[in-house]
């Protein structure tokens, strides 16, 4: 029988691609590949036990309302939990600037369906977040890609791209996906300048700045656009960075929850088109989040984490500077979960990957799909948190014997 349904489809479809990491997750499942390809957290430090505790307590004390629909803002005492803790950041807002969501993925989809046109620019770090591409492809956007180097995002380029009028500038200034490079200091302010003197908006996606192995913490965009403008309001939050964040990378990415801060007036506009996606997020998750974050665990659970992490690092750049050829550079990330890695031009990370899995069963992401256009083919990314470090030396044995035998 023929099928009615290509003729169906939305002309947004044709620029939705699949994710290649969720594709490639598919083919590193088998035991023998060892895998740096995913975001993944490392499963050995998720807190099985103060789940299974939370849970029965939360059924036990408050089932009927953990089962229940719930508000599409999240659950109250969480978002007080959030504010609390991102005060101590200089983030000081209410719990009603706060939106729960499922997953920080979901936080740039709503933006894209609260902000963007079809054709609408966005600047982007090159190479930037592949999820957030994935996102606003669906709305037809537009990137322009401002170049990065050991400093994040080049600034003195910044300018000329904010010509093009963009709806608004997307950057991860902490131990940024693909690259792993934290924004410096004085880049940070000088884009908060930038954006303000351009009147355009900031998105800052903080994924994983609680996960910082060396170096001083330093302040959020959201910060320093407060103080650029002289706030001194601590009763509410009305600036124009929106921030994200997610506890897939501190308790456990199996939860789906991450949240956005923004103004009251983003929020419920944010809050009108969740409520067209999901209602609301899991109220049974929030509960059980909440009961396992709270007293004080969750900063025990991170300074784990931390050091699970620190060591994995330190364990891929010891094996990188052993066993990759000359002519490969990567980065040092202070935090996060991955490098990035720049081979000798020429070569395609596409194609070395097909080679990588098949002689040597290991696996990355090549860096081209970060790219909103003009990949970089001889670019990878890795990723260090979900391996053990003795298997991270065996992988990076591996891909070295891959690139020595690319190389001759």
């Amino acid at each position: 029988m023929e099928t009615l349904w290509p003729d169906r489809y939305a002309l947004r479809m044709g620029r939705m691609r699949s994710s290649i990491i969720r594709e490639l997750l598919k083919l590193t499942e088998r035991p023998e590949v060892i895998s740096f390809a995913g975001g993944l957290p490392a499963p050995e430090v998720f807190p099985i036990q103060e789940f299974r505790a939370a849970a029965d307590r939360v059924l036990r004390e408050h089932g009927p309302e953990a089962l229940q629909y719930s508000t599409t803002e999240g659950y109250r005492p969480l978002r007080e939990m959030i504010a609390r803790h991102t005060a101590r950041y200089g983030i000081v807002v209410k719990p009603e600037n706060i939106l729960i969501t499922s997953g920080s993925q979901q936080a740039l989809d709503l933006l894209g369906r609260v902000f963007l046109n079809p054709g609408d620019c966005i600047v982007v770090e090159r190479p930037t977040y592949l999820g957030a591409l994935q996102a606003w492809n669906a709305y037809q956007a537009e990137y322009i890609g401002v170049p990065m180097d050991d400093e994040g995002l080049r600034t003195d380029y910044l300018e000329e791209a904010l010509r093009a009028g963009p709806k608004f500038i997307y950057a991860l200034p902490n131990f940024q996906n693909p690259t792993g490079v934290t924004l410096s200091l004085a880049r940070r302010r000088r884009l908060v300048e930038l954006a303000a003197e351009a009147g355009v908006p900031l998105i800052e996606d903080d994924p994983y700045g609680q996960l910082r192995y060396e170096g001083e913490h330093l302040p959020p965009l959201v910060v320093l656009e407060g103080k650029l403008h002289g706030s001194d309001d601590q009763c509410c939050y009305s600036g124009n960075v929106i921030y994200l964040s997610t506890f897939s990378k501190t308790l456990a990415p199996g939860l789906r929850l991450g949240w956005v801060i923004a103004p009251t007036e983003v929020i419920n506009r944010l809050i009108q088109a969740k409520q067209g996606a999901d209602l609301h997020t899991s109220t049974f998750v929030q509960m059980v989040a909440f009961e396992v974050a709270r007293g004080g665990f969750l900063d025990r659970h991170v300074r784990e984490i931390r050091a699970v992490y620190r060591a994995r690092r330190d364990a891929m750049l010891a094996a990188l500077e052993e066993c990759f050829p000359e002519g490969v550079r990567w980065t040092h990330p202070q935090g996060g979960l991955f490098l990035w890695a720049t081979l000798p031009a020429g070569l395609d990370a596409q194609e070395l990957l097909k080679v990588a899995l098949e002689r040597e069963k290991v696996a990355f992401i090549p860096g081209g799909p970060f790219f909103p256009s003009e990949p970089e083919q001889n670019t990878m990314r890795l990723n260090f948190s979900y391996v053990p470090p003795e298997r991270i030396a065996e992988g990076i044995a591996r891909l070295g014997r891959v690139l020595n035998g690319t190389r001759a």
